[in-house]
């Protein structure tokens, strides 16, 4: 353990008793905690979760100045004690992988090596795997990834803890208590639907295709700009859906978090037309492997280390990447649209927005409600509702 992890933690001269030291970015004053515990490793073991919860609220923007979450109660200790003398057998991990196993008997096998398998690489990031710091999992999670990723882990996790007690590998679930609040979804209303400009999508691209860390996205902003398809269609597209002149691009399947191969989102398969000259045909005749190296089967858009891409990558290239680490350490790097915004060239809109961006273009350049919602998997209806926007249609359109 490094010198400085216990910086916070010391005993007090006059007592004889741990006590906790801190200060916190923002306050002048030094924040000091009464433990009331005598200096033994378990009591240390103690002292050491309490310091691990503040250092946690620190980073989430959540810290209680007052110190009356992290006061040191002869009945919380007993109960935190407690779970501290639980033992189990296994660690996050083994029982992911016996989870995983089980479940080989019930499920399709594109849904384990998506989904299970794509978890497993996740628990295996974690700072630990100890059933025993739960409440340590979960923190990190919310720190070092977004809340829907977040949320949807520690379901899966508890469901893995709720199979292992069933089984009797485990006598209880220490993630039973740790769930958090499912992200609310996205509400039917204007706001949720606002376009870029032609002229903010065009500064977007062009930031992307010069950009010293993200340029290697920026043919998939190009494709969504210019497509309107989902995420998940582009993350799921190969080069044998699309024609060899590049003139014709099938859409039949989408990806979720966990690379799950599926149906689009509607179960309806269609067909987007490219121009012959136009910018996406250029651009993906351009983007086409050379005859050795093309594999019909490849994915068209991946990483830059050649994996296949999700919404978390999207995330950290599209708004936000999150560096955190030890005694609350945290950095926050922009990504390309978050960077924009801050200099005000263009407003931040959700990476789903270069969906909305092309729907609303198209129908104020002419194309019909009927055509666009053809070309976009969706219903007229919708196109109706969210895209035809009265100060978009009614303004002058530059060359769409």
């Amino acid at each position: 353990m490094p010198k400085n992890e216990d910086k916070w933690i010391s005993t007090d001269r006059r007592s004889n008793k741990l006590v906790i030291r801190f200060h916190v970015n923002g306050f002048s004053k030094q924040f000091f905690i009464a433990t009331g515990l005598e200096d033994t490793p378990r009591n240390r073991e103690l002292v050491k979760l309490r310091r691990e919860m503040i250092q946690a609220d620190i980073s989430l923007e959540r810290f209680d100045a007052s110190l009356q979450s992290y006061q040191f109660q002869p009945s919380r200790n007993s109960a935190t004690l407690y779970r501290l003398s639980q033992s189990y057998d296994y660690d996050l991990g083994e029982l992911w992988e016996k989870f995983t196993e089980f479940k080989k008997a019930l499920l399709e096998r594109t849904t384990i090596y998506g989904k299970y398998k794509g978890i497993a690489r996740y628990i295996a990031k974690l700072p630990t795997k100890s059933l025993n710091q739960a409440p340590q999992i979960r923190d990190w999670l919310l720190t070092n990834t977004t809340h829907f990723m977040a949320w949807t882990l520690l379901q899966s996790f508890s469901d893995c803890c709720n199979w292992a007690v069933d089984s009797g590998l485990i006598a209880n679930n220490p993630f039973e208590k740790l769930k958090i609040k499912k992200p609310r979804r996205s509400s039917e209303d204007d706001d949720d639907y606002r376009a870029f400009t032609l002229e903010q999508r065009d500064t977007i691209i062009a930031t992307f295709e010069n950009h010293r860390v993200y340029s290697h996205h920026a043919n998939l902003v190009k494709f969504m700009f210019w497509t309107g398809c989902r995420p998940g269609e582009a993350f799921a597209l190969t080069w044998a859906d699309v024609q060899e002149n590049a003139t014709r691009i099938l859409i039949n399947k989408s990806c979720n978090l966990f690379r799950v191969k599926k149906g689009t989102k509607n179960r309806k398969k269609r067909i987007f037309p490219t121009s012959k000259g136009s910018k996406l045909q250029n651009l993906l005749l351009g983007m086409k492997p050379p005859a050795g190296e093309f594999s019909p089967h490849s994915l068209v858009f991946t990483s830059k280390t050649g994996r296949p891409l999700n919404s978390c990558i999207v995330q950290q290239f599209w708004s936000l990447k999150v560096k955190s680490g030890k005694n609350g350490y945290r950095r926050e790097y922009p990504g390309v649209i978050r960077e924009l915004a801050a200099v005000g060239k263009t407003p931040y809109l959700e990476f789903y927005a270069t969906r909305h961006t092309f729907a609303t273009w198209a129908i104020a350049s002419g194309v019909t409600p009927e055509k666009v919602a053809r070309w976009i998997g969706d219903e007229v209806q919708t196109v109706l509702k969210f895209y035809c926007h009265p100060n978009v249609v009614d303004s002058e359109c530059p060359d769409f």
